[in-house]
């Protein structure tokens, strides 16, 4: 039998003061930032609602747990993102086409009254709106090259955003990997936004390549060690230290969101955006799905400044 509070069997907080519950479900959870952002919404909203971390590789744990009723969504990691989908009854069209789920939410009462189990993601959005409301001109990558370092779980997220929002052409994937880079390249083509996707495999290759205009980093800040990371970093150096700049975003903020990357490009010129601005705003898209409420009407400010406070203790 698993000892009390194991990834297969995890101790719950009480709930008896909410009147809505949401869960963090995935394993290991400890670090994230996501019970704190959104408590920081609801305390604001005056709401009696709370997301509780559910640490559990379990998901038959966590669907029987969607039957309270008091549940009205869930922020779903890793490893689940994937696995979770054949539970839901429906996926909204970014999901869909990523296929990975990172928010569970109800949908609206069916004729027998109950509500199906759906999927969103909202990695997409937080991708979007960092770059959106830290750049001037929206317009401004249109028809420019979009590059994504890391073949992860926020790649495929992240190639949608500069696709299908900011209109970049081609996209660049740079990975140690090329296994799980032709992956996303494929990956991304089932999904209907991956026809224009190009793998960099070196840094002579790169050399040869127009500048992007949008990077989006998706790997955890380590220095190279081996020979295919080695190659990678050359390539980012390669495109970092062309004559036209452009913005990268920093999807990493654990422990700190001051990354080597992030260094090498703002050394060259480039425009950096934090990893917490995307994180922040795929919360709060989350929090529309599950209020109702319009993005404006979220503390945006407050929200920011609970996150730069608690990662200032890290």
């Amino acid at each position: 039998m698993p000892p009390d509070n194991s990834p297969s069997n995890p101790k719950l907080s009480d709930t008896s003061h909410l009147t809505g519950i949401a869960y963090l479900f995935g394993h290991p959870i400890t670090h994230s930032l996501s019970p704190l952002l959104h408590q920081t919404v609801y305390h604001q909203l005056n709401l009696k609602y709370s997301q509780i971390p559910l640490d559990s590789v379990s998901i038959p744990t966590f669907l029987s747990l969607t039957k309270d009723p008091k549940f009205y969504g869930a922020s779903v990691t890793m490893p689940h993102k994937i696995a979770i989908i054949p539970y839901l009854s429906s996926l909204t069209p970014e999901c869909e086409a990523i296929g990975a789920c990172n928010t569970a939410f109800l949908s609206a009462p069916q004729k027998d009254g109950k509500r199906a189990l759906c999927g969103a993601n909202t990695d997409c959005y937080g991708v979007r709106d960092a770059f959106l409301h830290n750049v001037t001109g929206a317009d401004m990558f249109k028809g420019k090259p979009g590059m994504v370092i890391g073949a992860g779980g926020s790649c495929r997220a992240a190639v949608y955003a500069l696709v299908e929002w900011l209109g970049c052409s081609p996209i660049y994937i740079v990975n140690r990997s090329a296994t799980n880079a032709e992956a996303v390249l494929a990956d991304c083509r089932r999904g209907g936004f991956g026809e224009d996707l190009v793998h960099v495999k070196t840094a002579e290759q790169a050399k040869k390549l127009t500048a992007p205009g949008a990077i989006v980093s998706c790997v955890p800040n380590k220095s190279p060690g081996t020979e295919e990371e080695r190659e990678v970093r050359g390539v980012i150096e390669t495109f970092l230290g062309k004559e036209d700049k452009g913005v990268l975003l920093e999807m990493c903020y654990h422990p700190s969101p001051y990354t080597e990357i992030g260094e090498l490009a703002k050394t060259e010129g480039w425009q950096v955006i934090l990893g917490t601005e995307a994180m922040i705003y795929q919360g709060l898209e989350q929090d529309c799905i599950w209020t109702g409420r319009k993005m404006e009407e979220l503390p945006l400010e407050e929200v920011k400044s609970a996150i730069a406070a608690a990662l200032s203790k890290r």
